[in-house]
């Protein structure tokens, strides 16, 4: 009834925020930075949501560190995420990355990992290392190629002590397949192991969904929170967290995918953004950019009910490339 008072751009500024606040599981990534810069747009925030602070670092020209932290439960229902520590790991060229950048994005990742393990547990204290996903399909094959390259010392440490250095850490390592192979539930799988190999921490890897074609096995989110396997697809799982497993567990992921929708989308805004160096006062290009398309380009590509979710051509080097980034990372940092 209000609307017939309100002028245009406020009905439409009202819009973007009921759609928001209805919908934070429908951010369409696993990314908090993402989430955060999407909630700060739809809310026309200029400075950083109450209950959650950040910081960037620029490593070097292709590589850049920002962690988000999520202090109370304002920011966790601003952006859908658990109260925690989320430090994303963006790498720029990993197409035709060199052995060099590769190796320093691996030493990136050890130095944030590293400081996540020292606040959590001691240095003998033994870890888990777990690859989630499907290794016959390539996007979502990271977890299971990560754990094949981890350095598993628990057989070591047990049968052959005399061939360990002393301070050597306990490590294993585990890919449990995918409940549509398995018909179990990951997390089920976890609490057995857990509650007989007696592990003091968790590292989870799992392939992610992200809102850019930008960030497709190029960003590595780590998390202290634990992971809800499939989130950003939409085929949520059982969540895997110390609330489930009684330990804390830390989530590795990099997307590999994303919805064809948002790629849409997104590709609307680009060229809305081009048409408007050419055209700077067109009103309504204007009007066009600041509609949430997502809903109206969903329906027009759910060709017989398949929500389409889609990956680079490229994905075969991509996730080589990531994987060696790490398990080189989980190496140095355990």
């Amino acid at each position: 009834m209000l609307e017939k008072y309100m002028s245009k751009p406020d009905i439409e500024k009202e819009k973007i925020q009921k759609n928001c606040e209805k919908e934070p599981f429908n951010f369409r990534t696993d990314l908090a930075t993402e989430r955060r810069d999407l909630y700060r747009k739809a809310n026309s925030i200029e400075n950083e949501i109450d209950g959650i602070e950040s910081e960037k670092e620029e490593i070097n020209e292709n590589i850049t560190v920002e962690r988000v932290k999520i202090k109370n439960e304002e920011g966790q229902k601003a952006i859908g995420k658990p109260i925690g520590n989320y430090i994303t790991i963006d790498i720029k060229k990993l197409k035709i990355a060199q052995d060099e950048d590769i190796e320093k994005s691996a030493e990136t990742l050890s130095n944030e990992l590293t400081k996540i393990l020292d606040s959590h547990i001691d240095k003998q204290g033994e870890i888990l290392v777990v690859g989630l996903g499907n290794i016959y399909v390539t996007p979502d094959s990271l977890g299971p190629k990560v754990v094949n390259d981890i350095e598993v010392t628990r057989h070591i440490i047990n049968y052959l002590p005399q061939y360990v250095e002393e301070g050597t850490r306990m490590v294993s390592a585990i890919s449990p397949g995918v409940l549509g192979t398995t018909g179990i539930e990951t997390v089920e799988i976890l609490k057995g192991i857990v509650d007989n190999i007696h592990p003091k921490l968790v590292i989870v890897i799992d392939a992610l969904a992200s809102r850019s074609i930008e960030r497709i096995s190029s960003t590595v989110q780590l998390s202290d929170t634990g992971i809800v396997p499939g989130a950003g697809v939409g085929n949520t799982r059982q969540e895997i967290s110390q609330t489930t497993l009684g330990i804390p567990v830390i989530a590795l992921g990099i997307p590999t995918v994303v919805e064809l929708a948002t790629l849409v989308s997104d590709g609307i805004d680009i060229f809305i953004d081009r048409l408007q160096e050419k055209a700077e006062s067109n009103e309504y290009l204007n009007k066009l950019q600041q509609n949430d398309k997502y809903e109206e380009v969903k329906e027009a590509l759910n060709v017989g009910d398949y929500n389409m979710i889609v990956t680079p051509k490229e994905i075969d080097d991509l996730i080589e490339n990531m994987k060696d980034i790490v398990a080189r990372g989980i190496n140095f940092a355990i």
